[in-house]
């Protein structure tokens, strides 16, 4: 399915305006940024997609930078809330507050109230305050003694986790996992690029001077265009029977005590569109879906008790499942 090189093609999209926007991006982060590449694209792709990001990886590798970046080069309020075991709801959230001079109650806005919310290592906040996330991340508002909220769009969390420090850290429930678009693994860099974060700091670069020095590249107005750009891509109905027939199949592996819902199937059918437009396409192909089903799918499902035992990882048999599916051509 793939465009043959040889073939001139004229995009019926007009996706030279994402790939103008992405190239900034790039480079706005990469002035900063030492490496993470295919992190730094695929946390574009869920934007461009309307998703949330999840960002796991030991301590020190940038994970919180990355997402400062991100919102550093977007127009948009930005606001980070540093998840701890005494969070409440209501830290989160916003509370009614009375007022003497009107004699009322009046709601004062949380932190979540924002365009872009980082939230540092999520999975720190006890279970009730993790509840607090789902109406959010879901559906955009917030219920406070029975008065909805509507989120201003857009509206993202990237939420951060340290996948090796269990001790004062709760599990995150299977229906807060269902809502982000990605689980994105951030490994250790290069021996290369940690020779180039040296470099940096032997000529007393200033993190903080390097950020503030970070340039906007787009507003809401022209994040809206492009996301309505990507949802104008093209993909055909055996390439939505394809994304089906991986994520049904995740709920019939023997291997796979907890299969992935139709909300899976959404968010590999919009990053893959996503992704086609930052490779200068307006159709998807079969290995756009490949490419992002791993993402897409590794926090959605959960390894029966044999499979953890023998060390199979969940990426192992997303694998396994995506190479039994004839691709489709």
């Amino acid at each position: 399915m793939e465009q043959d090189a040889s073939i001139p093609f004229e995009n019926r999209i007009d996706i030279q305006s994402i790939h103008a926007k992405v190239y900034e991006l790039k480079m706005q982060i990469g002035n900063v940024l030492v490496g993470q590449k295919d992190t730094i694209e695929m946390m574009l792709v869920a934007i461009l997609s309307n998703g949330h990001i999840l960002l796991e990886g030991v301590p020190g590798i940038a994970k919180t930078l990355i997402a400062k970046l991100i919102a550093k080069t977007i127009d948009v309020d930005f606001s980070r809330i540093q998840f701890t075991p005494d969070l409440m709801p209501s830290d989160v959230m916003g509370t009614n507050v009375f007022n003497p001079k009107t004699i009322e109650f009046e709601f004062k806005k949380g932190p979540i109230f924002s365009n872009i919310v980082l939230i540092d290592e999520i999975n720190r906040a006890p279970a009730k305050t993790q509840a607090a996330l789902f109406e959010v991340m879901e559906e955009r508002t917030i219920t406070v003694d029975g008065q909805s909220y509507v989120m201003s769009p857009p509206f993202m969390v990237i939420a951060t986790q340290n996948p090796v420090e269990h001790e004062g850290t709760y599990q995150l429930p299977e229906a807060q996992l269902d809502r982000f678009t990605f689980k994105l693994i951030v490994d250790y860099p290069s021996l290369e690029q940690e020779v180039d974060i040296l470099r940096r700091h032997l000529h007393h670069y200033s993190m903080h001077t390097m950020i503030d020095q970070v340039k906007k590249v787009m507003d809401v107005q022209e994040l809206n265009h492009l996301r309505s750009l990507v949802s104008q891509i093209n993909i055909e109905d055996k390439l939505l029977e394809y994304i089906a027939e991986i994520v049904h199949q995740t709920r019939s592996h023997n291997g796979l005590l907890l299969g992935a819902s139709p909300r899976a199937s959404i968010a590999i059918l919009n990053t893959s569109k996503a992704l086609a437009a930052l490779r200068n396409r307006d159709f998807v192909t079969p290995e756009d879906i490949i490419h992002v089903a791993i993402p897409a799918l590794r926090h959605r499902i959960s390894l029966s008790a044999e499979k953890e035992m023998d060390g199979t990882t969940t990426e192992d048999l997303i694998h396994e499942i995506i190479k039994g599916i004839e691709i489709p051509r």
